[in-house]
């Protein structure tokens, strides 16, 4: 992140007045904040931004003594805009001056942006379904929890994908849960999945209405598919491209959805695994942001969110402070392809945030390859696997018998 330092002094002759102190915004910035301090005894100096079109970006007064600024971010009062390189100005107001001037410390940031891993939940209903909360109280909460993306998803319903509000730090991706009494699939990333309305009363007709979604760029997720209520009943494992392994709560549905993905995966399926929480209210045990989807995303566009996602840059964690997993291969990470003809395959992982007698398990198309365990709460090891078409991670509780109750998942690296 870059810096810029601008010592300036307002003079006592310009009290009473507003004008600009230009500055320089290099290319490629994602994201300005601009902080300012000053002797407050007897002095009031207020805050403004313009950018390098001249255009007004927000006035704080005297109220705030930072901003920022942004295509993703910004602070109350200020624009949220894609910040474009050229001649920027401070807006100063010199309301009050002490005799002899005040000098003012103008510290600007450029955070350039670029990949990062974002977190967010993949699954949450709104009142304009069966949901308690209106869209902007639950990204209101979500921003709470640390959330960087949450896609409302009701059910047969996409009115509220017309007219998303853009939040600031906080990017909302338009979704809907397709719900059939044979089980549920969330499309992802597009506003109208399906023309007409949702029937469909037929296997051809949900191929039908899980094709069109996909046209339109939509991804599709067969959703808490081992459910004891409405599980994924369909007689069709190729109308989507990703596995909702973990819905809600941790408990033992999911656990079998995710063993269900792990049998696709045997079978040669590439499906992205993801979580979402399903809430619905504040009551009950559901709660947003448990478990929530972790994506390593060039940018927090939805697009690329989604994009990433679809890729299998992701993995699945209890929440925002939940299990933190990494895996590289050959130069490959989660989701990735290693060329042919390899029987042994080096990976290097990495475990963070484990509590206290967890373990990380490495899983492959014959079962476990290894279990690791963590000191201090962390690990970093590098480990041999062989004759496995992949490899993920999961770190868990070990239970009675061996198994593990999990604490998160991440996607494989594919080895053909």
């Amino acid at each position: 992140m870059e810096e810029l330092v601008i010592d300036h002094l307002v003079e006592k002759s310009r009290e009473g007045s507003y004008y600009r102190v230009p500055f320089s915004v290099p290319e490629g910035i994602q994201t300005l904040t601009v902080r300012y301090s000053y002797p407050a005894l007897g002095n009031i100096i207020d805050l403004g931004l313009e950018d390098g079109q001249g255009q007004f970006l927000g006035w704080s007064g005297s109220s705030r003594k930072s901003v920022t600024v942004g295509e993703f971010d910004a602070t109350p009062g200020y624009l949220m805009e894609p910040v474009k390189a050229g001649t920027w100005h401070i807006l100063v107001g010199a309301y009050h001056v002490r005799a002899g001037g005040v000098k003012v410390r103008y510290e600007i940031s450029f955070d350039t942006g670029g990949p990062r891993w974002l977190f967010g939940d993949l699954h949450v209903h709104s009142d304009a379904s069966d949901g308690q909360h209106d869209i902007p109280t639950l990204a209101a909460m979500a921003k709470k929890q640390g959330l960087d993306f949450l896609a409302v998803t009701n059910h047969n319903n996409y009115s509220e994908n017309l007219c998303l509000p853009r939040v600031p730090g906080l990017t909302l991706i338009p979704g809907t849960e397709w719900t059939h009494y044979r089980g549920h699939m969330n499309f992802l990333g597009v506003a109208r999945p399906f023309s007409g309305s949702f029937v469909a009363n037929s296997l051809e007709e949900m191929r039908t209405v899980t094709r069109q979604a996909r046209q339109r760029g939509a991804l599709v997720s067969a959703n808490h598919p081992k459910c004891n209520l409405c599980p994924y009943l369909w007689e069709d494992e190729d109308s989507f491209q990703l596995v909702e392994i973990w819905n809600g709560p941790m408990r033992g549905v999911n656990r079998r959805g995710i063993a269900w993905w792990t049998e696709l995966l045997g079978q040669g399926r590439r499906l992205t695994a993801v979580g979402g929480s399903d809430f619905h209210r504040d009551r009950g045990p559901v709660r947003l942001g448990n478990p929530v989807t972790a994506v390593f995303s060039d940018s927090p566009k939805a697009e690329d969110i989604l994009s990433a996602v679809a890729r299998g840059r992701c993995y699945v964690t209890s929440g925002v402070r939940g299990v933190r997993l990494e895996m590289t291969c050959g130069g490959e990470t989660f989701g990735g392809v290693l060329p042919d003809g390899k029987k042994d395959h080096i990976l290097t992982v990495h475990a963070d945030r484990m509590p206290l007698g967890s373990v990380l398990q490495i899983v492959g198309s014959t079962g476990e390859l290894g279990r690791l365990r963590p000191g201090d709460g962390s690990l970093r090891e590098t480990v041999t696997v062989s004759d496995t078409k992949f490899a993920y991670l999961l770190a868990g509780i070990p239970l009675p018998g061996g198994e593990l109750w999990p604490l998160a998942v991440s996607n494989p690296i594919y080895f053909p």
